[in-house]
């Protein structure tokens, strides 16, 4: 539950809206077993910094200038200005310590500055455009804590923003419902308030397997990252993630994510994790 009281003159830090949530809670792996432990505390850091923006630009009752100044905040705290953003500083100065640049986490801000300030997207170009921001950053710092080749930013981007878009899809009714916030393009799909019902028309079943099939291009895109990883382990994590998304990707061309569940249960991702490590060893035999 926020302290948050509503009163945008009120002085409240980023950690008074928080969800709750973790790293666990997510529906992809973030910074899971595979990933040796010397590379957990800068990802758990920048997981940590995010996921504090993304509480901030989401919660339900805080004013968009609170949330502008509370963006701003973590950003001069980030950059050094400030020391008030807890998980700025930390990550601050875990980067700090690994010797990493803060450009991703300044990228993602400007995401989260998006989401408290534009409801609507126009086509599939501006939603990639947002993803840029939102997604592809995320990868893109993972890549570096792993001191991987910038040569495979394109395939990570690609698959950071198939995820984005899978997560768009699944939670289309709770983002209207909850921040009347659409990602769905609206030369794909306009009656806005029929995501507000229990059940998807249509019409809307239709704009999201359209959405999809174009997302799975983005995943055709991606599947040869895991390839292209240096590090095993980390290689492995993306072929677990580029299987679950594809998996996902499939099943929101005929699901109702208004209506029904699209998410894996925990039992249904163990033959997509069985697949995804015959690929992987498939892919380093060859």
């Amino acid at each position: 539950m926020s302290a948050y009281d509503g009163n945008p003159g009120t002085s409240h830090g980023a950690s008074n809206l928080a969800s709750g949530k973790g790293h666990k809670d997510e529906n992809f792996p973030v910074a899971s077993w595979l990933i040796k432990p010397r590379h957990r505390p800068p990802i758990l850091a920048f997981y940590r910094f995010a996921r504090a923006a993304d509480d901030v630009s989401d919660h339900p009752t805080a004013a968009p200038d609170e949330k502008l100044r509370l963006l701003d905040e973590m950003e001069r705290t980030l950059l050094g200005e400030l020391d008030s953003a807890v998980e700025a500083r930390a990550l601050r100065n875990v980067l700090k310590e690994y010797g990493l640049s803060e450009q991703h986490a300044m990228l993602l801000l400007e995401a989260f500055r998006r989401d408290v300030v534009k409801l609507r997207y126009a086509d599939w170009d501006e939603l990639m455009d947002y993803c840029r921001y939102s997604a592809m950053p995320v990868g893109r710092f993972v890549l570096d804590v792993h001191g991987e080749d910038r040569a495979t930013w394109p395939a990570s981007d690609a698959l950071c923003a198939a995820l984005q878009v899978i997560n768009h899809l699944q939670d289309c009714g709770k983002d209207y419902r909850a921040l009347n916030r659409v990602y769905i393009p609206q030369d794909v799909f306009v009656d806005t308030e029929a995501l507000g019902r229990t059940k998807a028309t249509p019409e809307l079943l239709s704009a999201i397997a359209t959405l999809a099939k174009r997302n799975g291009g983005l995943l055709a895109q991606s599947r040869p990252f895991a390839g292209q990883i240096v590090d095993r382990r980390l290689a492995l994590e993306v072929s677990l993630i580029q299987t679950f998304a594809e998996d996902l990707n499939a099943r929101l061309q005929n699901r109702d994510p208004l209506s029904g569940r699209v998410h894996h249960r925990k039992l249904e991702l163990m033959p997509l994790a069985f697949r995804a490590w015959l690929g992987f060893l498939k892919r380093r035999r060859t």
